[in-house]
């Protein structure tokens, strides 16, 4: 007699992504857009969404951009020294069942079947085989990806070996990297952030005619055991999704050597980092800007003020 398979529940997180950024001289009016609200998806519900933003917008409106991601656009023109932006998202997410990696076709059949592959989710895999404005072509990237993608490897246990040498080899360090560090210093110096990391295994799928995509959202972390969760201590999260013809996107997490899952919130998709920023906006006057970001990531298990 077998034992009944029971489908884990889903989990609620409560999120608040605080934004602040302080001008060294007044601006005039500026103009924003956010990608700030969790992806609707078949594991991941948004149950909720509020921006709220001071000074208060003289315009506002939300579309969907070319990536399916929402975007929040709004305009503001009285006078200010600071802007405020605070997304509040509840988001239910369920663990998607894991693929067997095995069962994967052969990565050198993937790459060489995307290019006759003319269905909706062919053509938008294509597309993200190419170089884009913050992962372009370099010598390197084939090279360091080459021991994972050994002749015939299924495509996702390839990936997987990429995603837990990343892992392995490169040192976390938020001192290393800006936002502008080229993904070439980042192999050079096995150093990096999250955003780095996923850049890096971008880089090195493509560099094999593989399609690879970024994802931006949020991941829950626990605080040590027996103390509380300290209020805007978290922080946006980037990991990669890879497409493979039969199971769809598969995102793996380099950071944390794993696939994603239930831990993780999609925000949104794209190329690079350059598509999915949170936040961006064009402002007249200004000055010189100090950005400040908090995020508070909270299970529903969790009671609030935790």
């Amino acid at each position: 007699m077998s034992a009944e398979t029971t489908t884990p529940p889903a989990v609620r997180y409560h999120i608040e992504h605080l934004t602040a950024c302080h001008y060294a001289q007044g601006v005039s009016t500026s103009r924003h857009l956010a990608r700030l609200r969790p992806l609707r998806l078949p594991f991941q519900r948004p149950r909720h969404f509020r921006l709220e933003v001071e000074p208060t917008p003289a315009f506002a409106n939300s579309d969907v951009d070319y990536f399916g991601n929402t975007v929040d656009r709004f305009s503001i023109v009285e006078p200010h020294e600071r802007l405020q932006v605070v997304a509040h998202s509840e988001v239910e997410v369920a663990a998607a069942p894991a693929p067997d990696l095995l069962a994967a076709p052969a990565w050198e059949t993937v790459r060489d079947g995307l290019a006759g592959d003319r269905s909706p989710g062919g053509l938008a895999a294509y597309e993200c085989r190419f170089p884009s404005a913050m992962v372009p072509a370099a010598p390197g990237f084939a090279d360091y990806a080459r021991p994972s993608f050994e002749p015939g490897r299924p495509l996702l246990d390839a990936a997987m070996d990429l995603t837990l040498r990343i892992h392995a080899e490169f040192q976390f360090d938020p001192t290393a990297t800006t936002v502008a560090t080229p993904i070439r210093t980042v192999l050079e110096d096995r150093r990096g952030v999250c955003q780095d990391f996923a850049h890096l295994q971008i880089a090195c799928l493509r560099a094999l005619g593989l399609p690879a995509r970024y994802v931006s959202g949020y991941i829950r972390t626990d605080p040590p055991p027996g103390k509380k969760r300290l209020v805007g201590a978290d922080a946006t999260h980037a990991w990669v999704a890879v497409y493979c013809p039969g199971h769809g996107w598969v995102e793996f997490d380099p950071t944390n050597r794993r696939l994603a899952g239930d831990s993780h919130v999609r925000v949104a998709y794209g190329r690079d980092f350059s598509d999915v920023s949170p936040l961006r906006g064009t402002v007249v006057g200004g000055g010189t800007q100090r950005l400040d970001v908090a995020v508070t990531m909270r299970p529903d298990s969790e009671p609030a003020g935790r």
